[in-house]
């Protein structure tokens, strides 16, 4: 793969990362467009969803750390486990984290070999988003709520998670109608949808990297990675900065007209190919 065409896709993917338009079946319909072997698509879609990583992690920055030290600290007061609990909504937080990650780990190492073949069937990546775009509509009709954050609507968005491994599926649009359909709060569910995300691309990135290391991989390889990177990375900060602030005002109904017109548009163009 070109360095050149790297970059592109590793924008298309910091871009489509964040934005509920589903990062994994777009990077396999540009793929073949551009006439590139997809079953090879799985590292670079670990690699750039790394990129993704970095961005969460440079935009929660403060969050994160805030999580992570009421975590240890909750874990450092043995004796007072139940009051910690019940004050401390950081450590449930990272608790609920753990919990959400358990159907993706399940899906992931179960399931790995068919949905590396869903990478390379663009018409049912096309159909996928055919089905995004109709759970994304259903944001048009639910109502804000309150609720936060609980041990079972974690599990529910785990599952939802792991439901959006299929390319085509959007992830954060999965998660976040799923959270909001349980009655969480918008800005609850945009936050914990992104930071539940964080150990699964962490997993996933160092299996696919211990992989890499056994199969090896030339300069050129390893460059176009690189470059893909840094490019997810960087689109897909300002990606993710915009997409919760549309989110919290406005909702996510809008991208369902987009992923139902390219759905569409794949399955014709790609069943006649």
């Amino acid at each position: 793969m070109e360095l050149l065409e790297s970059i592109l896709l590793g924008i298309l993917q910091g871009v489509t990362e964040f934005l509920p338009v589903s990062s994994s079946g777009h990077l396999v319909l540009a793929q073949e467009l551009l006439n590139r072997d997809l079953e090879q698509g799985i590292t670079f879609e670990i690699v750039v969803h790394f990129g993704s990583f970095f961005s969460i992690l440079i935009y929660f920055w403060t969050r994160i750390i805030d999580i992570l030290k009421n975590f240890f600290t909750f874990l450092s007061k043995p004796a007072r486990y139940k009051s910690e609990w019940k004050n401390n909504y950081d450590a449930r937080i990272s608790v609920y984290i753990l919990l959400s990650m358990i159907p993706a780990g399940i899906v992931g190492f179960t399931l790995r070999s068919n949905l590396e073949a869903a990478f390379s069937s663009p018409v049912l990546v096309s159909g996928m988003l055919l089905v995004t775009g109709s759970i994304l509509y259903l944001n048009k009709f639910i109502s804000p709520k309150q609720g936060k954050v609980t041990p079972k609507n974690a599990i529910i968005m785990g599952v939802a998670q792991a439901f959006a491994m299929i390319p085509g599926i959007s992830r954060s649009g999965t998660t976040i109608t799923t959270g909001v359909l349980l009655g969480m709060k918008r800005e609850d569910v945009a936050d914990f949808s992104f930071l539940m995300l964080l150990p699964v691309i962490a997993g996933a990135m160092l299996l696919e990297g211990l992989e890499l290391m056994e199969t090896g991989g030339g300069d050129i390889v390893v460059l176009s990675l690189v470059g893909a990177f840094f490019a997810s990375l960087v689109s897909g900060y300002y990606s993710l900065k915009f997409l919760l602030k549309l989110f919290k005002q406005k909702g996510l109904h809008f991208f369902a007209y987009y992923c139902w017109s390219v759905g569409l548009l794949g399955i014709i163009y790609f069943s006649f190919k």
